[in-house]
């Protein structure tokens, strides 16, 4: 065949077949649909390869500059939306790389040298992983700095602190917020660490086994920002596992928010009336005038599921691949796509949405008074007068049963009937059982002392400083 004939032809490989795909086999097959959002990413990548090509005297300047001149001036299309995006060509690279023979000519159709579309969506999702991932980080600081906000206002609101769900010992409002920075920040710890690992070149490794070109791999990864290059060409255009950790932090980051989200959930309902989620979070029901819905973080609940299930799909895609590339690799991107999309939109919405949450201290500080929250509190003051922790439990848990009996909270027994559970019990037990005696007694790094919360504050505004 000619090469005049091989051009009229679409497909990039078309020389080896004795008759078209089939229109059905082109839709199943086509990803540019999605694929195409990896435009901007795959114009860099090629720029850094023609650079490199240009360098290492495998192609002329005149082609470099003709390239460069040529992506660009797509760029531009498609940034103003201009570019028209072709099902027959398949993907983002065949639909750049036609368009870039059409304007500059043979110049165009030299850029693949020492490439393969295999190497080439490998480096594209990187440098699009990368900036995702960026983003990320930066949205996970600003929710940060929301919930240092909220958390400054309310260092020693008194709530209670629940096991099981079940009131346990009073905390401030502050301390609890602030495990939620906890969970943040181990989460952007785990996205910082996964872009060390997308951030490794693939280009250079061609379809599986590297190009008899002498190509500058490491020039390319300079030129692009990566760290290095991937050291093995069979591995560089098969592994996904950046992509699965990604997707794997993403989970976790959602898994933590969607906690959140539950304790939004229930501290906004009428029952318990802790908080007051601003009104352009919420929604109304049709038919109950009286409702106001937390649809925001019901919502963020149900894309929690969404996030995990993307996890799973990409962990079975590449469960029973062997090496190298397999068409299998296109399913990554949706998924892929879908996560970072997701995480982004819920980070800049929950940031926003925490600032605009008013907290009612008085039914928090109620609620704590309900469940005997100080009878560990009690249980203590015993052990420090001399009785061995069992006894001490066990004479708190009969006084409790009493004030249940009376309908009242342990602090409202009056002296002479706490002291039929233990002889050591004098009129100092009163500060122990008061809630602010409680949370201020919790005075080491990690306790709900304010005087704790306070430092643990300042640490986490010098972090995300």
């Amino acid at each position: 065949m000619s090469e005049n004939s091989l051009n009229k032809k679409s497909e990039s490989w078309s020389g080896r077949f004795n008759e078209p795909v089939a229109e059905l086999v082109k839709r199943y097959t086509a990803s540019v649909d999605f694929d195409k959002r990896l435009a901007e990413f795959d114009i860099q990548g090629s720029l850094a390869h023609a650079q490199m090509l240009g360098a290492q005297g495998i192609i002329s300047q005149a082609d470099v500059s003709a390239i460069e001149t040529g992506l660009n001036e797509i760029l531009a299309e498609i940034q103003a939306g201009s570019f028209e995006w072709l099902l027959d060509l398949e993907d983002v690279h065949l639909n750049i790389e036609k368009r870039l023979t059409d304007k500059i000519g043979d110049a165009g159709k030299r850029l693949h040298t020492g490439r393969s579309r295999n190497d080439q969506v490998a480096t594209d999702v990187r440098l699009w992983l990368r900036t995702a991932s960026d983003a990320i980080l930066a949205g996970i600081k600003n929710l940060q700095s929301s919930i240092l906000e909220l958390a400054e206002q309310h260092v020693d609101t008194i709530m209670p602190g629940f096991t099981h769900l079940q009131v346990a010992q009073p905390v401030t409002f502050g301390h609890h917020l602030m495990a939620y920075f906890e969970m943040l920040k181990r989460d952007a710890e785990r996205f910082a660490d996964c872009r060390k690992r997308i951030n490794k070149l693939p280009l250079g490794a061609a379809a599986l086994a590297g190009t008899s070109y002498p190509i500058n791999r490491e020039l390319v990864a300079k030129t692009l920002g990566f760290d290095g290059v991937c050291e093995n060409s069979l591995d560089a255009v098969s592994d996904r596992d950046f992509a699965i950790e990604f997707t794997a932090a993403s989970a976790l980051l959602m898994t933590h928010l969607s906690r959140f989200s539950e304790e939004l959930i229930l501290w906004s309902s009428p029952r318990f009336a802790f908080i007051d989620i601003a009104d352009r979070f919420c929604t109304g029901s049709s038919i109950m005038p009286q409702k106001k819905n937390p649809d925001v973080p019901e919502l963020v609940r149900g894309k929690t599921g969404r996030v995990n299930g993307h996890l799973v799909s990409l962990l079975t895609l590449m469960k029973g691949q062997p090496l190298a590339y397999n068409k299998d690799n296109q399913e990554d991107k949706e998924p892929l796509f879908d996560t970072a999309d997701t995480v982004l939109i819920t980070l800049e919405i929950y940031a926003d949405m925490l600032r605009g949450i008013s907290v009612n201290k008085a039914n928090m500080r109620q609620a704590a008074l309900e469940g005997f929250a100080t009878a560990t509190d009690l249980a203590d003051y015993l052990v420090k007068k001399g009785m061995p922790f069992r006894d001490a439990h066990e004479a708190v848990a009969l006084a409790v049963k009493h004030a249940v009996n009376k309908g009242c909270d342990l602090a409202d027994l009056p002296l002479n009937e706490l002291q039929q559970f233990s002889s050591s019990i004098a009129s100092d037990v009163f500060s122990v059982l008061t809630l602010e005696g409680s949370v201020a007694s919790r005075d080491h790094i990690g306790g709900t002392a304010p005087a704790q919360v306070k430092q643990a504050l300042q640490r986490a505004r010098q972090l995300i400083s």
